[in-house]
């Protein structure tokens, strides 16, 4: 049986900040928090044989599972699709402002300069159908907190993609085997205006 295990970047000084970024070019280094995080994750995951890491363009997700996976030679892959919303002149807003502005605008609403919450979700199906046509084995996939509660909601059949999980911990493993993947990926598809 083939598994994907997603896991969030650790803990980042953004995340002490409570700001948000979604610019991949933004360096965005581990807490000395998530350094240990990151270190625990690679403790849950040492008896899992892993074929292949996968991580978004974002330098803290690649951070995370360097020291996860420290002393493994596994190979590591870049899949954008799985980038964290790009938020585009909201880069570096605090997370209130960030909600504010969500509370006042669509799903479908482009965030100014960036992408809306449904064309992430949309771009974070293709990434889930990605992963299954691949020929990878089993993945460990470090990501951002969106994508994976998109896609337990999703797995899960919600009629949200926000509810009932949204709090997703950082460097926490989420395992979805291949039917559980496609169901996340047709969930969150279900949820997306057109």
């Amino acid at each position: 049986m083939r598994l994907f295990v997603f896991a969030r970047h650790a803990h980042s000084v953004l995340n002490l900040e409570h700001r948000v970024n979604g610019d991949p070019t933004r360096d965005v280094p581990l807490t000395d928090e998530g350094r240990e995080e990151a270190r625990v994750l690679g403790v849950e995951l040492a008896n899992l044989p892993l074929d292949v890491c996968i991580h978004t363009r974002f330098p803290r997700t690649r951070e995370t599972a360097a020291i996860a996976l420290a002393g493994r030679e596994i190979p590591f892959q870049v899949e954008p699709l799985l980038d964290d919303i790009d938020v585009g002149d909201l880069e570096g807003w605090t997370i209130d402002e960030y909600r504010a502005w969500k509370s006042e605008h669509t799903r479908s609403d482009p965030f100014p300069g960036g992408e809306s919450l449904d064309d992430s979700a949309r771009r974070y199906v293709r990434a889930c159908r990605r992963l299954l046509e691949s020929a990878n084995g089993t993945a460990l996939v470090v990501c951002h907190e969106i994508p994976i509660r998109y896609a337990l909601n999703g797995a899960a059949g919600s009629d949200d993609l926000d509810r009932p999980v949204h709090e997703i911990e950082n460097a926490r493993p989420y395992l979805f085997d291949e039917a559980g993947l496609e169901s996340a990926a047709a969930g969150i598809e279900r949820l997306v205006s057109p």
